[in-house]
């Protein structure tokens, strides 16, 4: 973790600046998300005062040390390894020592590996200090075209499709614009399954933020995912914004019992329930015990 040889300073442009010294505490350091002429210079002064510098892979933090001539060391921090490297950061902590917690792009601990060791620190009564800086939730909603004031970040979806529909019913009632990651080889498959799951919405996919070939595709979820079920598939990271439920006016409760019925007529009771709640905003569990309600009246 040691390299006496290093220098606190960093380069902008023509000049190198000298980091100041840091408190002991984990600093937690927002990076570049694709354009490294991003990178804050709070964030800059703090990698390169850092006494230890921990980071998931040190070969794409590497690339950014190197733009701003930072000669750091950074050691490797990650999921696969935090049993082992967490305790010697807390240690580094506990000897008055300064560190630097960075992801390989954008925010710490934003669908990264993080929280327990912050966790950790706070515990421990160590110094917590955010870095503010790029994020890609935050770019994509901006742009997105979608409502801002109110938003949940939702992450990535399961894999499997039905944890992934039960998710998306979950989610359905949200009344706050729907934030996502999602693989680019998953795009057109998830955008189908939210269309299913959550109606006829506005939406945005925002690929490749802040690189030479950013795009970000505005439409219905239903437009978006017929677009990428017939493109080829895309490449680099990508977000999906959705936005947030209509305010349609509630149906009458006579209305929601013969939609019940009809739909129950053509499919299974769970089905019909879970088609119901999409149709009408309710609550799938409601409706179900609904529904067999009116079977057993209709029974008599």
């Amino acid at each position: 973790m040691d390299d006496d040889t290093r220098k606190t300073t960093f380069l902008v442009g023509r000049g190198e600046i000298a980091a100041r010294p840091l408190d002991a505490a984990l600093y937690l350091v927002a990076t570049p998300i694709g354009n490294l002429g991003d990178m804050t210079i709070r964030g800059l002064e703090t990698l390169a005062a850092a006494d230890i510098l921990a980071c998931e892979d040190t070969r794409v933090t590497r690339v950014l040390l190197d733009r701003y001539a930072i000669r750091q060391r950074p050691i490797a921090y990650h999921e696969h390894n935090a049993a082992e490297a967490g305790p010697r950061l807390l240690a580094a902590l506990e000897a008055g020592r300064s560190v630097a917690l960075v992801s390989d792009a954008g925010t710490p601990l934003v669908s990264d590996p993080g929280f327990r060791l912050v966790e950790q620190a706070l515990q421990a009564g160590h110094k917590v200090i955010p870095v503010p800086g790029p994020s890609a939730v935050l770019a994509a909603l901006a742009a997105s075209g979608l409502p801002t004031d109110t938003f949940l970040f939702a992450g990535f979806l399961p894999v499997r499709d039905g944890q992934r529909r039960t998710r998306l019913e979950e989610l359905r009632t949200v009344p706050a614009t729907l934030v996502f990651f999602e693989s680019p080889r998953r795009l057109a498959e998830t955008l189908a399954a939210m269309a299913e799951a959550l109606g006829e919405r506005n939406a945005a996919v925002a690929r490749e933020l802040t690189k030479a070939f950013e795009e970000i595709r505005r439409g219905t979820l239903a437009d978006l995912a017929s677009h990428y079920a017939a493109a080829d598939t895309p490449r680099g990271e990508i977000v999906i914004c959705v936005g947030p439920p209509g305010e349609a006016a509630p149906m009458e409760a006579r209305d929601v019992d013969r939609l019940l019925v009809a739909l129950a007529a053509e499919m299974p009771a769970s089905r019909a329930a879970a088609e119901a709640a999409r149709l009408t905003g309710g609550r799938k569990p409601d409706l179900y015990r609904r529904l067999l309600e009116l079977k057993a009246d209709a029974g008599r």
